[in-house]
């Protein structure tokens, strides 16, 4: 895709709804678990439920913590190109496969001891504990896959090409559905099968990926014996993406710190708002997928030193994200208890999921707003004003809420609130750090 000439409506968003496409999918290795842990299980199925809701907001902390860096490659990549800087994104591509095996490795490793503890803290019922620390041990032994699929796909999206990442993801979410049935409704696995599916499932794209990359003619071709990390390439990739990284394990970590104060109410609240919780995935997913193209877009341009198309990148990104993550709110309202059945079709279970998802989704106006400008930063090669306010922001609210407002008011409402409250108090922050800035009259 050519992103330095010619329209861009048309443009973001042929670069976003596969971005967009590829992180539902992303989600949907774990909706699946949820799903059919829920669905198939041999024994209480509600408990197998609640086992795997329970670990999502761990496993998007320890996910979220290096997809900085991945979208530190991406930025990277994707200023060297708009500088025609060719010797400088074969140094990223090499750099960048390699960073995601060695960190893939080492999370893998210390996890096995970590799992116990970390879920210790979080008030897990007896009953949904043993399964909760099976799935996560399981599920971090697979890390190195993962990452390098997640690493694989910036390397491609730096191009602008998002289909391949697509594609790869599709292959492995259709092996997903098939080893989660058969593990659970053949081997009687139960979450451990789940967990076993998922890792499997994640091979898949990841090796789909890694034969492209080795295959393709074009720039970003990867060659055995050039893979080694480059250090003046590595520190640009770490200061990039080290704080957008950081930002998003912390933002996890106040989700952890929210679902602890959630396993407090019961495991139906768990069991509901883990249901809720795979509709709001989708919808992040969606609004998510045009900061990345805002970064890209924004990342090639400024490389390229086209600084009025980048303020044309941001509006457009803005507008665009809008309209989609509107028509998301649109369905829920009107449909989000059926499709909350669709996941748990318990009455109690759909009555709290729709409470959360009524009001996250009224929150996500916020956040797709602080998200994009975020992105539009991170284009630039600013990354640690947007991650250190939405810490403040994000995190800090969710704390302090969670430390003095829930024990007040303990009920599943009160807690939902802290949402639009942080992300509202986020937007604001994010927005005064943008006219601070003003990177392309700064760099101009």
């Amino acid at each position: 895709m050519d992103m330095l000439n010619g329209s861009l409506w048309d443009k973001i968003f042929k670069f976003s709804m596969p971005v967009a496409a590829t992180a539902i999918l992303e989600q949907f290795f774990t909706a699946t678990d949820v799903v059919i842990a829920g669905n198939f299980a041999n024994s209480d199925r509600t408990a197998a439920m609640a086992a795997v809701g329970t670990d999502l907001p761990i496993i998007g902390m320890i996910i979220f913590l290096f997809l900085g860096l991945a979208l530190g490659s991406n930025v990277v990549i994707a200023q060297s190109i708009g500088r025609r800087d060719t010797e400088g994104v074969k140094k990223a591509v090499h750099t960048a496969v390699l960073l995601s095996l060695i960190i893939g490795i080492a999370v893998a490793v210390f996890a096995q001891f970590a799992v116990v503890p970390i879920l210790g803290l979080l008030e897990i019922p007896a009953e949904v504990l043993p399964s909760a620390v099976m799935y996560l041990r399981i599920y971090f032994l697979g890390m190195p896959i993962i990452l390098l699929y997640n690493f694989e796909a910036a390397i491609f999206r730096s191009i602008g090409e998002t289909q391949k990442p697509l594609m790869a993801l599709i292959a492995a979410s259709l092996v997903n559905i098939v080893l989660d049935l058969f593990f659970v409704c053949v081997c009687k696995l139960d979450v451990t099968g789940v967990a076993i599916a998922t890792v499997l499932a994640n091979a898949v794209s990841a090796l789909i990926l890694l034969r492209l990359l080795l295959k393709t003619d074009s720039i970003i071709k990867l060659e055995w014996n050039k893979l080694h990390l480059d250090m003046p390439t590595l520190k640009e990739i770490v200061s990039i993406g080290l704080p957008a990284g950081i930002q998003g394990a912390v933002f996890s970590l106040a989700n952890v710190v929210i679902q602890g104060a959630i396993n407090s109410l019961g495991t139906e609240v768990i069991a509901a708002s883990s249901a809720s919780l795979i509709l709001e995935m989708v919808a992040f997913s969606i609004f998510s997928s045009f900061t990345q193209a805002c970064t890209t877009f924004v990342g090639q341009n400024y490389g390229a030193r086209q600084m009025a198309r980048c303020r044309v990148i941001l509006r457009l990104c803005l507008l665009e994200d809008v309209i989609c993550t509107g028509f998301c709110m649109l369905i829920v309202f009107l449909f989000g208890d059926r499709l909350i059945a669709l996941i748990n079709d318990d009455s109690e279970v759909i009555r709290l999921g729709y409470i959360r998802a009524s009001i996250v989704f009224c929150a996500y106006i916020f956040s797709l707003l602080y998200d994009v400008m975020s992105g539009y930063l991170r284009g630039f090669g600013i990354s640690f004003l947007p991650s250190l306010l939405t810490i403040l922001g994000v995190c800090g609210v969710r704390f302090l809420w969670v430390a003095f407002v829930f024990p007040v008011y303990h009920d599943f409402r009160t807690l939902m609130y802290v949402y639009p409250v942080s992300m509202g108090v986020t937007a604001v922050l994010i927005f005064a750090a943008l006219m601070w800035c003003r990177p392309s009259k700064r760099f101009a």
